[in-house]
């Protein structure tokens, strides 16, 4: 898609029926993210999203939309602890999990272990730029690349992991014209998380886009308001329910059957 110049979208997705539908939809990648620890899990940051349940997700999502690129999202402590039980990580992601790569948040430091686990075969995703596992080191969710500094970094990095084997590069929440700078300067794709529209592919948590969650980052408004329209269901559900206005029941004892059952309890209270 890059080659032609087509713009490739990504979404997240958690489940198998949410995937399935994003494949139909023609979404051709795929990102279990970290996210899924506050969206599924209902935890406070990214930081808490358990490497088993991630790899389960991944494989969930990889089953519900087999024709999907799908990417799985390393989780916090999984990769920074050593490159052996990094790659054995990675690993599991692409063997347990199905995933087609992976993605870690990295800086310059990372770079020999891009290095190791490409070598080993692992397909890497290397995601500069705001990194949301590190937010308590900034005080909260941060943009980078705002200074002509941190701008040139980025792109020192970018061309660093390309040269470290990563096959592409995801950039977080930085000005547009830092992000057409890390394309100018790398011949990998580019995927772009509120960074503007030079990016070869574009990626947003799915439940902002749909208005389930209570905010939105700024590059992910909501196109339709699913979370309202949820609301509606239940409460129309629950006030059928209080009605007792089921509709017609759908299952019927076989035929003479009715008869049996009102004759025992007859027989049984004469006996009483």
């Amino acid at each position: 898609m890059v080659a032609s110049g087509e713009a490739f979208p990504c979404l997240t997705a958690y489940d198998a029926l949410t995937a399935g539908w994003l494949q139909q939809a023609g979404v051709p990648v795929l990102l279990v993210g970290d996210t899924a620890a506050e969206v599924i899990l209902g935890l406070p940051t990214t930081i808490h999203a358990p490497l088993e349940f991630m790899i389960t997700l991944t494989a969930a999502v990889k089953r519900g939309a087999p024709k999907c690129w799908v990417i799985g999202d390393m989780p916090f402590l999984s990769y920074q602890v050593s490159e052996s039980e990094a790659i054995r990580n990675g690993g599991r992601f692409l063997v347990e999990g199905h995933a087609d790569a992976v993605k870690l948040e990295v800086d310059e430091a990372f770079a020999p272990l891009v290095g190791r686990m490409s070598q080993a075969g692992i397909p890497v995703i290397a995601h500069i730029g705001s990194r949301p596992q590190h937010v308590g080191r900034h005080g909260g969710y941060y943009s980078d690349g705002r200074s002509a500094d941190d701008a040139r970094r980025l792109v020192d990095e970018a061309r660093l992991f390309e040269d470290s084997g990563a096959v592409m590069i995801l950039v977080e929440a930085v000005p547009e014209e830092v992000a057409a700078a890390i394309v100018e300067a790398v011949d990998l794709p580019v995927i772009g998380c509120g960074a503007g529209p030079a990016c070869h592919g574009q990626i947003v948590v799915t439940h902002d886009l749909t208005g389930m969650t209570e905010w939105q980052p700024p590059f992910a408004q909501p196109i339709a308001p699913l979370g309202q329209a949820m609301v509606h269901v239940a409460a129309h559900w629950a006030d059928r329910v209080r009605r007792r206005a089921h509709g017609e029941h759908p299952y019927r004892m076989r035929e003479g059957e009715s008869e049996r059952l009102s004759q025992r309890d007859d027989a049984a209270d004469g006996t009483a």
